[in-house]
């Protein structure tokens, strides 16, 4: 596989790390993206606009802390690529473009969202890690995403 085509594939597997099914145990920033996120770089800038208080993380633990309460009072999140990943690479970074859907079911009700998500990677001794993230998000109309995902 050439790096374009690593990248890619993190970033595709990436996407469906956060999702949640009906049952699963506690959700784990570290235990579930340990391959993916820089946890001791400097150079982290971590930033969703999906979070309500759009705050920038600047570690990946610290971004953990925005993402997992929310994420342990989910019933559910299913998601889907949309589009991508369309990705760049070079001998030490790398960026990668991808949107998805997904709907995320919480005791209020589901929320069917589409989010274009920009990455970029650092080669670190372990792999290439996430040192930037945006993401950028519009919930859709109730119902939009119906069929998308199974039973969902």
């Amino acid at each position: 596989m050439n790096e374009e085509q690593v990248i890619a594939d993190l970033h595709g597997r990436w996407v469906f790390g956060w999702d949640r099914r009906e049952g699963d145990e506690p959700f784990d920033f570290r235990r579930v993206f340990a391959e993916f996120y820089d946890f001791g770089s400097p150079d982290v800038r971590l930033y969703d606009d999906f979070d309500p208080e759009h705050r920038v993380a600047t570690t990946a633990a610290g971004y953990g802390e925005i993402w997992e309460p929310a994420f342990r009072e989910m019933i559910s999140a299913h998601h889907a690529v949309d589009d991508g990943p369309h990705v760049i690479a070079g001998a030490g970074l790398a960026a990668s473009t991808l949107r998805f859907v997904a709907r995320i079911v919480t005791p209020d009700g589901a929320t069917d969202i589409r989010t274009t998500t920009s990455l970029v990677w650092h080669r670190t001794p372990d792999g290439w890690r996430i040192v930037r993230e945006h993401n950028s998000t519009r919930v859709l109309s109730p119902g939009e995403l119906d069929g998308r995902f199974g039973d969902a």
